[in-house]
């Protein structure tokens, strides 16, 4: 792979993973909520905020097939956000100059329903616009499917969709995306540093997004930060199990409760470079099938 992948930051970076509530079909109520868990994680010192999958109108999709006005943001054809109702989360952003990403289903330009990570913060538009960071590429069974279009792939046919913020370069996923290996792989092969995988995992299911994770930040020695939820409807409640792991695959944070918390961990360039120092599977990968 080129160097430049392999380049590293020169500063920690600190990131706060949201596990929060979000009441189904509320998207003013739950920005507002989110803005104020926001302020509270830049308090602490966080510069980098993550929200759950579809945190905006909350995991409901019997809902949002029945109310979509209630539930969808829309973006334009360059994929900004401008909705109201979403104005206390773009100013906490700005205000207290933190990169935000949150869960969000966007009806594009085009007419499409996207799963979508929507980002806040410093480098946003003026007059409180958001913008779609990345599209869910993979939809889970035919719930999903029937509204959802697929996340199209990057440039060049690569699956990454890679955020800069900091000098650090953050990996976008959400939730199924990251039960396949080669979805993390190409984050890497792009040069993240971190692998963001905001979720919904239903509430017995955390195990397996606890082995997927340490599997994605190891093979590809970089950290893998997860956002998940608690509450939701009572068809499918969630129960957190927010987490971070390290780029040997530890674990090194893990929402206590199964409430409402914020996870802040700092980022470290030097423990990517230590642990990279000896497991070289970036370096040694044989994309070209050789």
């Amino acid at each position: 792979m080129s160097p430049s992948a392999l380049a590293l930051p020169t500063s920690p970076l600190r990131v706060a993973a949201a596990q929060a509530e979000a009441v189904p079909g509320d998207v003013a109520g739950n920005a507002r909520r989110a803005a104020a868990l926001t302020v509270r994680a830049a308090e602490q010192g966080a510069r980098v905020v993550v929200f759950p999958e579809l945190h905006l109108c909350a995991y409901d999709l019997a809902l949002l097939a029945a109310v979509p006005d209630r539930c969808e943001v829309p973006a334009d054809a360059h994929g900004r956000v401008a909705d109201a109702r979403l104005d206390p989360l773009a100013e906490a952003a700005s205000d207290h100059g933190v990169t935000v990403l949150t869960g969000a289903a966007v009806r594009r330009h085009d007419g499409a329903l996207t799963n979508s990570v929507v980002t806040f913060g410093p480098g946003a538009e003026t007059n409180n616009t958001a913008a779609v960071a990345y599209d869910k590429q993979h939809l889970w069974h035919a719930d999903e499917r029937g509204l959802f279009a697929p996340g199209a792939r990057g440039t060049q046919g690569s699956r990454a969709s890679v955020l800069p913020v900091d000098g650090w370069k953050l990996g976008l996923g959400i939730c199924y995306d990251i039960s396949f290996p080669e979805h993390g792989r190409a984050a890497a092969l792009a040069g993240a540093h971190v692998y963001v995988c905001p979720s919904a995992f239903a509430a017995g299911n955390e195990h397996r997004a606890a082995v997927y994770l340490a599997a994605r930040a190891l093979e590809n020695t970089v950290y893998a930060l997860f956002a998940n939820p608690v509450g939701g409807p009572p068809h499918r409640p969630c129960s957190g199990g927010t987490a971070l792991h390290g780029p040997d695959g530890r674990t090194l944070g893990r929402a206590e409760t199964t409430r409402e918390e914020l996870l802040l961990a700092d980022l470290d360039p030097g423990d990517i470079a230590e642990v990279r120092g000896f497991l070289h599977m970036l370096q040694e990968c044989r994309t070209d099938g050789s």
